[in-house]
């Protein structure tokens, strides 16, 4: 691109329009600094963005490992129990799992706020004192 003369470097006009235009009460103002606070800013940033893509790396693997050793272990169940994979079809059956038509996971109602009253400290599982 040629250079033009008597003006100053291109600027996009888009980051000038997300800057003047797009502002919000609680959006802070962009950051200024000089060359060696923007580096030193930069560098942690960076080692901070490496040291969670290590964390979340280390996460995947350990759920990884998780689910091989499950699956490892219907497998063991599938072949291996001796009883012709009785064992393994039982523990596989959801009979009883989905009630009333959602997962019993799905238990409490999903909302899109929590409760008004909080945290019920009281509570005790019925039968219980």
């Amino acid at each position: 691109m040629a250079a033009r003369k008597g003006t100053g470097p291109v600027v996009d006009k888009r980051i000038t329009l997300i800057r003047y235009f797009l502002h919000h009460p609680l959006t802070p103002r962009p950051l200024r600094f000089s060359r060696n606070r923007y580096l030193r800013h930069w560098t942690i940033h960076r080692a901070w963005q490496l040291f969670q893509a290590q964390q979340r790396r280390k996460h995947e693997l350990e759920m990884m490992r998780q689910y091989q050793s499950m699956q490892d272990a219907c497998e063991e169940l599938r072949t291996g129990a001796g009883d012709g994979g009785k064992l393994f079809r039982v523990s596989m059956n959801k009979k009883g799992i989905f009630t009333d038509m959602f997962p019993i996971e799905y238990a409490r109602m999903q909302t899109e706020s929590p409760p008004s009253d909080g945290w019920n400290h009281d509570w005790k599982k019925p039968g219980q004192k």
